[in-house]
């Protein structure tokens, strides 16, 4: 008996309807007023370029400002003192609750309220001190840190309660328990959503051009102000963020990859794994025939 494989009508319908709606889309543009030849002209402009190591920069530091708060009040949050707890409560449901371009305009004016920083040990105009770079970090790292914290604490409630206990049998304290037992065993479940956090960052950065800070989307502005190519200039700084938060999602992928190795008994092949191992039965059957 020969089995008559069934027939997908829909699926040819809608590759159909979905091909016909990107070349709709392609004649739009190809017949809009876009000087398509400016795009891979300015894409590796100087200013551009560093335009790019400034976004990969600031969206670097204030990621590890944010992974680091967030350990410190996930732990803090956790805590059975009621007042850490109650602060890093707090502290989440400030910067979680307040739109981060906010906070950005917030630090950068921090000027109109307190003229002069004096810290006792030191003293000098908030100008001078709240640099657009400053402004930027300060912005973007709090804000990740409070999504940071919920994201450790979720890890750290995944690990069983039991190694903790085992742990307090062996002698260790509180904080060599955390740094050696929960936190490796917790980062399986705090490494996808952090590397998705990385990935929303890299996007994210973009809004500290509210604070005069030089990063892809203002470079790209400043060209367009002066070759009015404002659409090419878009379409160059979207090039350049769709390639960052491509390069960072294989590190992602790697990095996720490395400690699902005590979850999983064998782990599944990589893409290129995949390809090596087509190539090599397609050559074995190649060389059968």
């Amino acid at each position: 008996m020969r089995a008559i494989p069934v027939r997908h009508f829909g699926r040819w319908i809608s590759a159909v309807v979905v091909i016909g709606l990107v070349a709709m889309l392609a004649i739009a543009f190809s017949q809009g007023n876009v000087r398509w030849a400016t795009v891979p002209e300015k894409l590796f402009d100087p200013t551009i370029l560093r335009g790019v190591g400034n976004t990969i920069w600031i969206s670097i530091a204030s990621m590890a400002l944010g992974l680091v708060l967030g350990v410190l009040f996930a732990v803090m949050r956790l805590s059975k003192n009621p007042v850490t707890s109650t602060i890093a409560w707090f502290y989440i449901w400030l910067f979680r609750g307040t739109p981060v371009y906010v906070q950005l305009l917030i630090w950068f004016n921090l000027a109109l309220i307190f003229p002069i920083l004096n810290l006792g040990f030191y003293k000098d105009e908030m100008t001078q001190v709240m640099t657009p770079f400053l402004a930027a970090l300060l912005g973007l790292g709090l804000n990740e840190g409070a999504y940071m914290a919920e994201i450790v604490r979720a890890g750290i409630q995944s690990v069983d309660e039991g190694q903790t206990e085992a742990s307090h049998a062996l002698g260790m304290t509180r904080l060599q328990t955390m740094r050696r037992v929960v936190l490796p065993q917790a980062m399986r479940v705090i490494v996808p959503p952090s590397g998705n956090e990385f990935i929303n960052m890299l996007k994210t950065s973009s809004l500290v051009v509210a604070v005069q800070y030089f990063d892809l989307l203002r470079a790209a502005q400043d060209i367009a102000s002066t070759s009015f190519a404002v659409m090419e200039m878009f379409f160059v700084a979207s090039i350049w963020y769709l390639a960052l938060t491509s390069v960072f999602s294989i590190g992602q992928y790697y990095l996720e990859r490395r400690y699902a190795r005590g979850a999983l008994r064998s782990l599944p092949p990589t893409p290129l794994q995949k390809v090596k191992a087509k190539l090599s039965s397609f050559s074995n059957r190649k060389a059968v025939a």
